[in-house]
């Protein structure tokens, strides 16, 4: 029971499939079934990222057969009779999360932890397909931004949540490590909203020079890859910033990074675990620094409810984006798209349909 789009709809659709970790192929399958509340999303590209690599090797808690994607964005195709507020044709991006509103954790206001968390592309199928079905009170409007472009909303959303837990004072200094394409996008929003002097650190390369080109920071410290010219170029970060700064932000996920990064957080100050790691990955932190520095360790992870600021700083030009996503690539070619992750010959990716 729905209203479909004006164009029609066919009775399948091309996907990419993962029948278990690693074995994927492109099928035909039938549409998905739109309930009452639900919108059916004709998919015009669909971002990557390093959570669809550990979801390739069955990590990330993925739920096989799958249809990956977790950063939808298209058109409108069709919606349950139950929908209201959207249109056929309208452009949209999908929210990857469903909640479910009643567990011990949605009940206290803190539905990011939910209990019965729904992860589209991860635990039920995703974007990585012509067509791809999402709850309405997860689908958003945009109207600027390109398609692909907008698969950066997602990413957007999840640094919105991140600028929530650091909670920047105005005049606060920031050290980021890392220039992925969620850490730049967090350095803007806190150069936006209290970061008087932000600093992006990471390697020379693609990334780097892309941070440079969005005007993300106020200063870059290039890092190099070997291990003791590294050493020697954070001893001099160290040296010329001797009292720190107020915000340290670990984004590249490197455990080694994050037990070095503690020691340029400012007395008072704050270290944010932003990065992705390995589940067996640990950390030694020194307690008593903490203690008698007063340090506040956070971490940030995911979003609920931040795609309306994501879409209000994007969509409005904000925050600047273009080029982050620097290559595309068909359903056909996802062996490439995988490889060209795995070997950083991209900063982002995504899938595209038209």
């Amino acid at each position: 029971m729905c209203t479909t789009a004006s164009f029609g709809l066919p009775l399948s659709m091309r996907a990419l499939e993962y029948s278990e970790a690693r074995k994927f192929s492109v099928v035909e399958k039938a549409l998905p079934e739109v309930r009452e509340q639900d919108i059916l999303i004709k998919v015009n590209a669909s971002g990557v990222c390093g959570t669809d690599l550990h979801i390739h090797d069955g990590e990330f808690g993925a739920q096989f057969p799958l249809v990956p994607g977790h950063e939808t964005v298209g058109v409108v195709a069709a919606f349950g009779k139950g929908v209201h507020g959207f249109e056929v044709g309208d452009r949209v991006v999908a929210d990857n999360s469903e909640l479910c509103g009643h567990c011990y954790y949605c009940r206290r206001g803190k539905e990011l932890f939910c209990e019965n968390f729904i992860a589209h592309g991860v635990m039920v199928d995703g974007g990585f397909a012509e067509y791809a079905r999402y709850p309405a009170y997860r689908v958003f409007k945009f109207k600027n931004l390109s398609d692909v472009n907008a698969t950066l909303l997602e990413p957007a959303a999840c640094a919105a949540h991140g600028l929530d837990r650091i909670a920047p004072q105005m005049g606060s200094s920031v050290l980021l490590f890392g220039a992925g394409p969620t850490g730049l996008i967090l350095a803007q929003l806190l150069r936006q909203n209290g970061g008087c002097r932000t600093v992006i650190a990471a390697p020379a390369g693609l990334k780097m020079e892309l941070a440079k080109s969005l005007d993300a920071a106020d200063e870059y410290v290039e890092l190099p890859r070997e291990t003791k010219p590294a050493a020697a170029r954070m001893e001099k970060l160290l040296t010329d910033n001797p009292y720190g700064f107020d915000i340290v932000v670990e984004a590249t996920g490197s455990a080694k990074m994050l037990e070095n990064a503690i020691n340029f957080v400012t007395k008072g100050g704050k270290l944010v675990v932003y990065g992705v790691y390995g589940d067996d990955d640990r950390v030694s932190l020194p307690p008593n620094v903490i203690f008698k520095e007063e340090i506040s360790v956070i971490g940030s992870f995911s979003q609920t409810y931040k795609f309306p600021a994501a879409i209000d700083y994007l969509d409005g030009g904000r925050i600047k984006i273009d080029g982050i996503v620097n290559k595309t690539f068909r359903l056909e070619e996802w062996q490439a798209c995988l490889e060209a992750m795995k070997n950083k010959s991209v900063v982002k990716a995504a899938i595209v349909f038209s």
